[in-house]
């Protein structure tokens, strides 16, 4: 090959892995370890450069996937969100989005077939507590964070909203002498 043929070669190659790399979502992780047990969650972080996220990739009162994927969830100890019980396993996670409060979907629902929400797989719903975000977040940042060995809280952080709910492992258990 010519020396300029070879270099418009290249320079194709390398232009159109940068134009694939766009289109593609970048997947990030969280995880703590609480009482020695893991709880991880894996999620695409869309990044919205430029755009407002509401009206666009967050449309109010339907489900939302960041991404197009399902926060996917992992605890290898039984927890309680706000109120509801959740046994130790895999499960992914889905968002309702709403003006004022945002709900957490956790579905029993995992593998390739949770890219589609499917309502009646949800284990349950619990509300978000939603705050204002100092700055501008993106992009998306999904975390665990741990109050010691039996609280914590999850978090979801894009633009201008920060989405947590409070966790607990559920660290009772029977005692024989009862």
């Amino acid at each position: 090959m010519r020396k300029g043929v070879w270099f418009q070669f290249v320079l194709v190659l390398v232009a159109g892995g940068a134009v694939a790399a766009l289109g593609q979502t970048a997947m990030k992780e969280s995880a703590v370890k609480m009482s020695g047990k893991a709880i991880r969650v894996q999620y695409a972080a869309p990044s919205m450069p430029g755009a407002k996220v509401f009206g666009a990739a967050v449309p109010y009162n339907k489900v939302w996937l960041p991404g197009d994927k399902p926060i996917l969830f992992h605890t290898e100890a039984g927890l309680e969100i706000q109120g509801l019980a959740v046994p130790k396993g895999d499960y992914s996670l889905y968002i309702l989005p709403d003006s004022k409060e945002w709900q957490l979907i956790i579905s029993k629902q995992t593998g390739p077939q949770a890219g589609t929400y499917t309502a009646k797989m949800d284990l349950g719903r619990v509300p978000m507590d939603m705050k204002k975000a100092p700055a501008p977040v993106n992009p998306l940042r999904v975390s665990l964070v741990s109050y010691g060995s039996v609280a914590g809280k999850l978090e979801v952080a894009w633009e201008n909203v920060i989405a947590s709910v409070p966790f607990n492992l559920d660290v009772v258990q029977a005692n024989p002498e009862w």
